[in-house]
């Protein structure tokens, strides 16, 4: 089929977003999420301890499983509402109710992990490879057919990096399965607007020439969400700088966001 160029558009702002946030924990990652625009959140951990005041914010009650975020999601579809932003808190706890269903459905009883677990060779890597995918595409739809923007909340983990043109060295990933076959952290990463690692504002402190020197820190938080060697991170609204983050200052990302 011949295609019409005058049909071709030009890029536009204001769409909803999608935003991963991830970190260790007591960095405010939830809070920050909940000062996203009409916040609804479905939990797969309760980690809402800090979130008094914030009285704009809905809840699920914890998810027990999988299918009782699906089915928080198909609810977000299906029903009218006034929510404009969808928060899963925490993808990383996801994964643990996915795995944890993957081993319950074994069949042979021998396979108590998940390299052994449906045969071996990786099936059931795949499997939750494929659970993360959904979560995804449920996601995605919120986002390009109800006008939502989501958040994902993650852990923090670390990684060792051996690439071709540099010594090996570490940096902070989302605390999701990853091996040589599958890698979960890319449902979250590759297709997002806005990855963004928060951490403390952290200097080296010690003697000159020192072999060892102590991190000290003030207390004070940074969000990182340019790429850098020392944790995954990445946006689409041209931030090149570590953004201060204050708990009390408003969402730093508040002119990004589809209201």
């Amino acid at each position: 089929m011949a295609i019409d160029l005058s049909k071709l558009k030009k890029p536009t702002g204001g769409r909803p977003i999608v935003v991963t946030l991830f970190g260790e924990g007591g960095m405010g990652k939830t809070t920050l999420a909940a000062m996203f625009p009409s916040p609804v959140m479905i939990r797969t951990e309760d980690g809402t301890a800090s979130l008094d005041g914030h009285d704009d914010l809905l809840m699920f009650d914890i998810a027990k499983s999988t299918g009782d975020v699906f089915d928080a999601i198909e609810a977000l579809a299906g029903q009218e509402h006034d929510r404009k932003t969808l928060i899963i808190d925490s993808v990383t706890q996801y994964e643990k109710l996915a795995v944890r269903e993957i081993l319950d459905d074994e069949t042979n009883p021998k396979a108590k992990n998940m390299a052994a677990a449906h045969g071996g060779y990786g099936k059931a890597y795949g499997m939750l490879d494929k659970k993360h995918q959904d979560l995804r595409e449920a996601c995605d739809y919120l986002v390009t057919d109800c006008g939502m923007n989501v958040v994902f909340i993650a852990h923090a983990t670390t990684e060792d990096m051996e690439l071709p043109d540099a010594d090996k060295y570490s940096r902070y990933t989302i605390q999701l399965h990853k091996n040589r076959q599958f890698d979960c952290t890319h449902h979250y990463v590759n297709n997002s607007d806005l990855v963004a690692f928060i951490r403390l504002e952290t200097h080296l402190r010690g003697a000159e020439g020192a072999t060892k020197k102590r991190a000290i820190s003030s207390g004070a938080r940074e969000i990182i969400c340019f790429p850098v060697a020392s944790n995954v991170s990445k946006n689409r609204f041209s931030i090149t700088e570590a953004i201060p983050f204050d708990l009390d200052a408003g969402n730093p990302f508040d002119k990004f966001v589809a209201k």
